[in-house]
């Protein structure tokens, strides 16, 4: 059994408290009241590929899908929406409210070049299903070796 001294660093241990109480407050001010619910910026996002295309799966309950707008400017895909509040209700009535309300965007770069003019858009149960295919530039080749 070894015996080892450890030295205290009392320093050590108030830098670490005040990371975390600078970790608290800053996503005190960061994000109030809600936006971990769509996070920094819009809706939860899943973006893959496959052989011929860029899929991205985007979560919006609760919205119609002429609520959202999707748009691509060279490799920037946007998407765009807003929550509209059904009721008025006055702050003091309420006992929550943790639903957002207001426009988001949220934009991501695409992995490849796609063809914009041949994307396709389903949505279906507050899930927006984009289907881009890829550029015949970014699709992989196959390239035949010759034996001599």
């Amino acid at each position: 059994m070894s015996d080892s001294v450890v030295r205290w660093q009392p320093l050590r241990d108030m830098i670490t408290l005040r990371e975390a109480m600078d970790h608290m407050f800053g996503d005190a001010m960061v994000r109030p009241g809600g936006e971990e619910a769509f996070g920094a910026g819009g809706p939860a996002v899943d973006m893959y590929q496959t052989a011929d295309d860029v899929i991205v799966k985007a979560t919006v309950p609760g919205l119609a899908p002429e609520d959202i707008d999707v748009s691509i400017t060279g490799d920037t895909l946007t998407i765009k929406g807003e929550f509209k509040e059904e009721d008025k209700v006055e702050k003091d009535q309420y006992v929550y409210q943790e639903r957002r309300f207001g426009q988001f965007c949220r934009q991501m770069t695409l992995p490849t070049r796609v063809k914009h003019d041949k994307a396709k858009a389903d949505f279906e149960n507050g899930v927006l299903t984009l289907r881009l295919p890829k550029a015949e530039e970014a699709k992989p080749k196959s390239i035949k070796i010759k034996v001599k």
